[in-house]
């Protein structure tokens, strides 16, 4: 099996199975109990919020503020958007480009009144200058992904951050680095993470909180972790991302190399578009097989065991607004691939991918 769809999932990694497995076998108590064995959990907790802090920051001086582990990114934008203290009526600023879990939640607070500004990068030479400049003495939050999962675009979020807080210091900013934690530095009054994408399990996220942030629970109970995040915490989890974040290493010359060989592999084919370019991380590329419907394509590669997801992320027959976003047409985006790498891929993969490629393309274009 060549599977390329790491932006939708990773494999976990040994190192987290292990952690998982060895937690659940012999750390199984609650963090609220007072015995050894609920100190035992709460050391774990208290070990992978640490290794969660470093991460954010990727070799810099650790971010200063404390990290609560949720179900997943998911609950943790939902947490982050819903619970800050934001002014109504005031003005939030995002990007066409966000994931549904901050997009849709953004959409619930303008029906509560706030006026929503949505800007797309297709429209900017300098995105992070676009985002800047829309922040005003009414703003009351901007919103931002890290790295777009379908293109792989990247934003420079310690920029963002540093000059929305110097033009609005009331302004909160908030990060989905869902696909840019621990692949770029970081930095936000609230970033939300995901374990599944970095080659933990399902099911655990994290969301920063730096400090002096105040947010309002999302789940009210018992009051585990602050009372930011009710619920018993599922510890076996939180030592399985603390071990695949500690194991996880982000090699960009290497991914580099991947992309290009795969550019130049499709490349070689007739009209075939790149629609992810130097503004984006490596390890994502996303491109249109022109005269070849994504479904036709992704079909023929399963048959040779290829696993790669569709660009165009249809729904009831509407074309995905975030490629759009980018620029992609609606034609094009019916036909586009996402080919998203792990350190696991190796060259040989990406050229068989190429050679099926080519082959569909002979087979199937109209």
């Amino acid at each position: 099996m060549i599977y390329l769809d790491n932006a939708a999932t990773t494999k976990p990694c040994r190192e987290c199975v292990r952690a998982v497995t060895e937690t659940m076998e012999n750390f199984y108590g609650n963090a609220s109990s007072l015995h050894k064995m609920g100190t035992a959990s709460i050391n774990i907790i208290n070990r992978a919020k640490q290794a969660v802090l470093k991460g954010l920051s990727l070799g810099g001086a650790p971010l200063e503020g404390d990290v609560i582990f949720t179900s997943g990114a998911t609950e943790s934008s939902n947490t982050a958007l819903f619970g800050l203290n934001l002014r109504l009526g005031s003005k939030i600023v995002t990007t066409a480009m966000e994931h549904p879990s901050v997009a849709r939640t953004i959409d619930r607070l303008a029906e509560r009144g706030y006026n929503v500004v949505r800007l797309a990068p297709k429209d900017y030479a300098d995105f992070e200058e676009a985002i800047i400049n829309a922040v005003d003495e009414n703003t009351s939050l901007v919103s931002c992904m890290a790295v777009n999962n379908e293109t792989g675009f990247h934003v420079d979020v310690k920029r963002l951050y540093k000059a929305v807080k110097a033009k609005n210091p009331r302004a909160f900013v908030h990060i989905d680095a869902v696909q840019g934690f621990l692949k770029i530095p970081l930095d936000g009054d609230v970033i939300s993470a995901s374990g599944h994408k970095i080659h933990s399990s399902k099911g655990i996220g994290a969301l920063y909180i730096k400090k002096g942030i105040a947010l309002a629970p999302l789940l009210s109970g018992g009051g585990q972790q602050k009372n930011l995040r009710s619920g018993t915490e599922a510890v076996e989890l939180i030592a399985g991302l603390e071990a695949a974040v500690n194991a996880y290493k982000y090699d960009f010359e290497r991914f580099s190399e991947l992309k290009n060989r795969l550019v130049g592999g499709i490349s070689a084919i007739d009209n075939v578009k790149l629609n992810s370019d130097e503004k984006c991380l490596p390890n994502i590329v996303n491109f249109s097989v022109r005269g070849v419907r994504s479904e036709i394509m992704l079909h023929s590669l399963e048959q040779h065991d290829i696993c790669v997801s569709s660009g165009s992320a249809c729904s009831k027959g509407k074309t995905s607004g975030v490629l759009s976003a980018f620029g992609v047409s609606d034609k094009d985006a019916d036909c586009a691939l996402r080919v998203s790498m792990c350190a696991e891929n190796t060259p040989e993969e990406i050229d068989f991918l190429c050679e099926k490629i080519a082959e569909a393309v002979k087979r199937f274009r109209r």
